[in-house]
């Protein structure tokens, strides 16, 4: 299976970015290398860093981005301060991060991204690691319960997670539609008629096998350390939780003085490390949606570093 992915929102992304030829930027999320062939393009003597744990989009990328003034790296974004360090790099001029799961990983059955395909229950980004069965099948009900809701914000939840335990006591829940078939049955005939009742508890369940959220948040303080001054950190995000962690960082970044309001003059010297690029997120116009669906949830957020000062 050809390793295809639309990039989603790709001339607001690079135009976020605000690309210097001589510059240096990092791709945290290479996918099939779309973004970073854009990117790229634009550089004459500078270069570009692109990361991914998945080793088949790594093999790609590295495919497509041959002849330019890339490196691909099999790691995790979160890790890119450690592995950039290697190649003599402190400090970059950008940084792009989008946190979607490609379309091949998403259509490629034997991932067991997806609850529409038989498959085994794998959901991994790299090949190392826990799967999605181990996590339903030795996970406790309330265990379950918790990535259900705190990772799907799935209203049934308890309900899906205590059918998980009783029917893994028959045997393993090892396959996609199986595990698919068994939410959907603990939800009420209302809940049922959703056209995809299991993709909360499917997405909960990959967040969980791969650490997304604690990796998002490692990744984008790594990578807003490693921005010179004046350099840009731009994230799309498809789901509410990665916005919310998104949002909630950039707002750290751009805040200064933290005193009581009541205090006549500043007393922590705290200076605002960042300023953003966008006040609203972006989002992808009627034309891509109607062309990529899997647009529709995106968001585009950036922000600049203007100061060095971590007071």
């Amino acid at each position: 299976m050809e390793f295809n992915h639309k990039s989603v929102l790709l001339s607001e992304a690079i135009s976020s970015l605000d690309i210097k030829p001589e510059g240096i930027y990092v791709d945290g999320t290479v996918g099939g290398a779309g973004h970073s062939l854009e990117i790229v393009k634009k550089l004459t003597t500078g270069k570009l860093f692109a990361f991914d744990r998945d080793p088949q989009a790594v093999a790609v990328a590295s495919e497509r981005l041959k002849g330019f003034h890339a490196t691909v790296i099999e790691n995790n974004f979160d890790n890119m301060r450690e592995a950039l360090y290697e190649y003599g790099v402190d400090s970059v001029d950008g940084v792009l991060l989008d946190l979607g799961v490609s379309s091949y990983q998403l259509d490629n059955a034997s991932r067991g991204f997806s609850y529409r395909q038989d498959a085994p229950l794998d959901m991994r980004m790299s090949s190392d690691g826990m799967t999605a069965a181990d996590v339903v099948n030795t996970y406790s009900a309330e265990e379950l319960t918790r990535v259900f809701r705190e990772y799907g914000e799935e209203r049934f939840a308890v309900k899906i997670a205590k059918r998980i335990v009783a029917e893994r006591e028959k045997s393993p829940i090892n396959s996609t539609v199986g595990l698919a078939n068994i939410i959907a049955s603990s939800m009420p005939a209302a809940a049922r008629r959703d056209a995809n009742p299991a993709r909360r508890c499917f997405q909960a369940l990959r967040i969980e096998v791969n650490g997304e959220l604690e990796s998002l948040r490692k990744g984008l303080d790594a990578a807003f350390d490693l921005l010179k001054v004046g350099g840009v950190l731009s994230v799309i995000t498809f789901h509410s939780l990665e916005d919310r962690i998104v949002k909630q960082k950039f707002k750290d970044y751009c805040t200064g003085c933290t005193c009581p309001p009541d205090f006549p003059v500043c007393v922590c010297g705290k200076k605002p490390r960042g300023e953003l690029v966008t006040r609203k997120p972006i989002l992808p116009g009627e034309d891509e949606i109607n062309g990529n669906s899997r647009s529709r949830s995106a968001k585009l957020r950036a922000v600049k570093k203007i100061s060095e000062d971590k007071q």
